[in-house]
């Protein structure tokens, strides 16, 4: 068994995640994983790096896929040991305004994936976390809008301190079944699936950030959420503010804390700054 630190980017094969690697790769000392759902693109992004002189290893996760989650999982376990920091990057979003695909199956794809994927990912991966491991959860500030596009009653389920990760789970099902029921605005409800899913992200991360403070006090883990920024991706377009470089920025800060931090954790950072939630 390798005694190497290893990070782990999910979703990295291209924008964000990859610029996270790539940065990684420069300031971590271990291995650090690449991962995509198609293997092919994921070596071609690897091989990218190594252009640059830089070395990614390859790991193939699809977050979708619980048996490829658990495949990673246990190739962790077997080859390192465990995890020292774990970048859960991999999402989706529909183009809201212009895709034609009705709203009730944008919701379940979205949060399928950015929120339940996520989850998954979490529940498979933060057990192998070591001592003074680092945890981010990217996540977006269209969280924090969405956030203030809920009914008063769901912002306080949101924001509460003793919120369960079953409740949030609850939650984020009901948002599902009444985008389906066309109810989800009389049930006090945003309407953006993106930013409901992103919502379930940030919240998920205050929810594990106090597990872990209760169940693995003196591990010293730090887990946190945050917002690239609006970055030119795929996802966001080209007319965005930031590269793909700087939007790696407070993921990367977080991932690479050092090890006598004590904070942040349990937050929701943008431009390394921590929000009100």
């Amino acid at each position: 068994m390798s005694n190497v630190p290893v990070a782990v980017v999910t979703g990295s094969n291209k924008g964000i995640g990859f610029a996270i690697v790539r940065a990684l790769c420069k300031q971590f000392p271990g291995d650090v994983y690449l991962t995509a759902r198609d293997p092919g693109r994921g070596q071609e992004a690897v091989a990218k790096l190594q252009e640059e002189g830089l070395r990614a290893l390859f790991h193939q996760l699809d977050i979708d896929d619980l048996q490829s989650i658990r495949a990673l999982r246990d190739f962790l376990k077997e080859k390192y040991g465990g995890l020292n920091v774990l970048v859960n990057n991999a999402g989706i979003a529909f183009k809201e305004v212009h895709d034609t695909t009705p709203f009730a199956v944008q919701a379940e794809v979205t949060l399928k994936t950015n929120f339940f994927g996520t989850r998954n990912v979490c529940t498979e991966l933060l057990p192998l976390v070591k001592p003074y491991g680092k945890v981010v959860n990217v996540s977006s500030m269209v969280s924090s809008s969405a956030l203030g596009g809920c009914s008063r009653e769901l912002q306080q389920k949101f924001r509460s301190d003793t919120i369960t990760e079953d409740e949030l789970v609850e939650l984020m099902t009901k948002f599902v079944e009444d985008t389906k029921k066309s109810v989800h605005e009389k049930e006090g409800w945003p309407n953006t699936a993106y930013g409901v899913s992103k919502i379930g992200v940030t919240v998920l991360s205050r929810i594990q950030a106090r597990m872990l403070n209760e169940k693995r006090k003196g591990d010293h883990i730090l887990l946190n959420a945050c917002c690239p920024g609006w970055v030119r991706t795929d996802m966001a377009g080209p007319k965005a503010t930031k590269s793909p470089d700087e939007g790696a920025e407070t993921p990367v800060y977080l991932a690479l804390l050092p090890s006598d931090a004590d904070g942040p954790h349990g937050q929701f950072l943008s431009n390394k700054t921590v929000r009100t939630w």
